[in-house]
């Protein structure tokens, strides 16, 4: 029997790929994709010497439904690009595969915009790198990866690109993840109340002492070779940062707006560069909603039956509202916006939650609140991811209590920890930083450990004060986590802080300059600002031990287990914990997830200080009352008016 290759294309590696296969198949060659292809045809190749994404966007109209594979290469750019091999019923296709490498490259913005030009009129007839050596290269790969499919063998384009530089020949070859929103072989299902539905199962812990259910000896098999690679990947970048004095590994997140660096923190780097790959996924998954499609799309008032009233959560103050240029809008119960599935837990059914909400406020629109990372966390289990993400809010949420209503928290004694490694991680951010760690029990009513941490700076440089925050069941290791944060900024900022600091001097005098992230952390490396936190930093105070201040036990071999005795806290509180799935099919995949943790009436972290949302949460005002630190119920006006001093 005859097997029938069908080559589409002109051009020279469309002739180097017809001699070399024609001395074993037939092979029937079209100059245009409207050309008839015989039912028959066991494998069909689109070839062309330069890019004309408007024939590929052809081909895919009339191959995607067939049952015959196809495998394309062109080149762009100076470089040969061969596969995938498209296959019907497969995750995978060339416009995945063309939009992680776009994502993946440096100059994203403008080749999708060369993309969309040259879509619109017509590609390029010939690259000019596209040099007879190079295209003769290029077809006997090609020549090759045919005879495996055609031969029944594993093909070595599955989900996977060979890029070739046309000018060196060098070559390499890359796998990509399959892009859940691609819009020919996507298959997002749309986001419902009965999938939003969440019942805990069991989580075990991979050991006595660990909050895991997944080990890192695990997930190294594959969170490199999944999720970073220099031109596919979903993380495209990684750098290791030699100057804090712990481990310190940054993976880059390419968006289209810019590049995102997300940081693991550990004693080895090798632990930091997986922790800092973990770390990207989880902001992967809450820029936007990639595991279900919503479907949702009307207003509070229309909605308000199933829905979390979207004032609950905390805004901005009308007065913020009302500035020149403010980036938000204030609610409006009537105006229609866009709504995803989750689960309430104080209800025990799913709920409708707004979906700027529940996904970073990165474009602000018609939005009405700026929404980070708050509640966002990523484990090896659904439980898990849920558990961290509690942590998360609890921690911040402790930490901005502790901020506005100036609480004198008691002061612990690291070494009272009785743990080694805990005393080794005091000594040498000392050693190495040069820093004197200060550390405050900053749990609220809820029983759940947390820690404020102050780096107090001994140098004549650098940064004076660098603040942190942990919680965690295990107070020792909220407070490991809060050391880790804190020798991060150690060392490694110091000459911006100095070349800054007339930026920063102004910013103290004037709140409304504190506009980014950064902008909080280094205003208080001055020493001028520390006396805004002598509430906590004047020593007349006895030292607290670990035993003394945390009383919170557990000792369940099941994590799940101590998820449900948080939940039980907070449903004694009136808390509602509300979580909204995150999971992408991306890191599904290799049974990772990603939620976000919504607790109503908890104050979320904001950075710059014209973003502060604390109207609406009567929490700031009464729980300082609850916890001893008042003797009565706080009024807006006294609370602390300075930018808070969160990194």
């Amino acid at each position: 029997m005859v097997t029938t290759v069908v080559i589409i294309g002109e051009g020279l590696l469309t002739k180097y790929v017809h001699e070399i296969l024609s001395n074993k198949y037939e092979v029937i060659l079209a100059s245009k994709v409207e050309d008839s292809i015989p039912e028959s045809a066991s494998l069909v190749l689109l070839l062309d010497d330069a890019w004309d994404s408007s024939v590929q966007e052809q081909a895919i109209e009339k191959l995607r439904f067939s049952n015959i594979p196809w495998l394309r290469s062109f080149v762009s750019f100076g470089e040969g690009v061969i596969g995938p091999l498209v296959q019907k019923g497969k995750d995978g296709c060339f416009k995945c595969a063309d939009y992680r490498r776009l994502m993946g490259g440096r100059d994203r913005r403008e080749m999708r915009e060369i993309e969309q030009k040259l879509a619109r009129d017509g590609g390029n007839e010939q690259d000019v790198w596209a040099s007879r050596s190079g295209l003769l290269q290029m077809a006997y790969l090609i020549g090759a990866e045919v005879e495996r499919v055609l031969d029944g063998k594993a093909t070595n384009f599955d989900n996977r690109v060979f890029l070739m530089n046309l000018k060196t020949m060098k070559s390499s070859s890359h796998t990509f993840l399959p892009n859940p929103l691609c819009p020919v072989c996507g298959q997002l299902a749309d986001d419902s109340a009965s999938s939003a539905r969440i019942s805990l199962k069991p989580s075990m812990k991979i050991s006595n002492g660990s909050f895991r259910s997944r080990s890192m000896d695990e997930l190294k098999k594959v969170l490199a070779k999944d999720y970073l690679d220099e031109r596919t990947g979903l993380l495209n970048n990684k750098m290791y940062d030699l100057s804090p004095p712990f481990a310190d590994v940054i993976v880059n997140l390419p968006l289209i707006q810019g590049d995102e660096g997300t940081a693991g923190r550990t004693h080895s780097y090798e632990i930091s560069e997986l922790t800092a790959i973990l770390e990207g996924l989880e902001r992967y998954c809450g820029l936007s909603p990639r595991g279900k499609k919503t479907v949702v799309h009307d207003s509070y008032q229309n909605l308000k039956d199933r829905a979390l009233n979207p004032e609950s959560v905390g805004i901005h103050s009308k007065e913020q509202y009302e500035m020149n240029g403010y980036p938000f809008i204030q609610f409006d119960p009537k105006r229609s916006m866009d709504w995803v599935w989750g689960y309430s837990f104080l209800k025990e059914k799913p709920i409708l939650i707004p979906e700027l909400l529940s996904y970073y406020s990165l474009g602000c629109g018609q939005g009405y609140i700026y929404e980070t990372s708050n509640g966002c966390a990523l484990g090896g289990s659904l439980e898990e991811a849920i558990f961290y993400g509690i942590s998360e809010v609890v921690e911040r949420d402790s930490f901005l209590l502790t901020w506005y209503a100036k609480m004198a928290l008691p002061r612990i004694d690291p070494s009272s920890a009785n743990d080694q490694e805990l005393d080794l991680m005091v000594e040498r951010i000392r050693a190495v930083g040069g820093y004197e760690l200060h550390l405050y029990n900053s749990t609220m009513e809820h029983g759940i450990p947390s820690i404020l941490a102050i780096a107090k700076n001994k140098k004549d440089r650098g940064l004076n004060l660098i603040c942190a925050a942990g919680a965690h069941l295990d107070p020792v290791r909220a407070v490991k986590s809060a050391v880790h944060e804190l020798a991060a900024m150690m060392l490694t900022l110091d000459q911006k802080f100095e070349e800054n600091q007339d930026k920063y001097m102004q910013m103290l005098q004037n709140p409304a300059l504190v506009q980014q992230m950064d902008d909080h952390g280094m205003l208080y490396g001055l020493p001028k600002a520390e006396e805004r936190l002598n509430f906590l930093l004047e020593e007349n105070r006895p030292l607290k031990t670990f035993d003394e201040e945390f009383k919170w036990e557990t000792k369940h071999t099941d994590l799940t287990e101590d998820l449900k005795e948080m939940l039980q806290k907070f449903r004694q509180l009136n808390l509602d914990v509300i979580v909204v799935d995150q999971t992408t099919p991306e890191i599904r995949k290799n049974g990772l997830y990603c939620v976000k943790v919504l607790i109503p009436g908890m104050l979320p972290m904001t950075f710059g200080h014209h973003l502060t949302r604390i109207t609406g949460l009567e929490r700031v005002l009464k729980v300082p009352v609850k916890m001893g630190y008042a003797k009565k119920p706080l009024k807006l006006k006294q609370l602390n008016p300075n930018p808070h001093p969160f990194p």
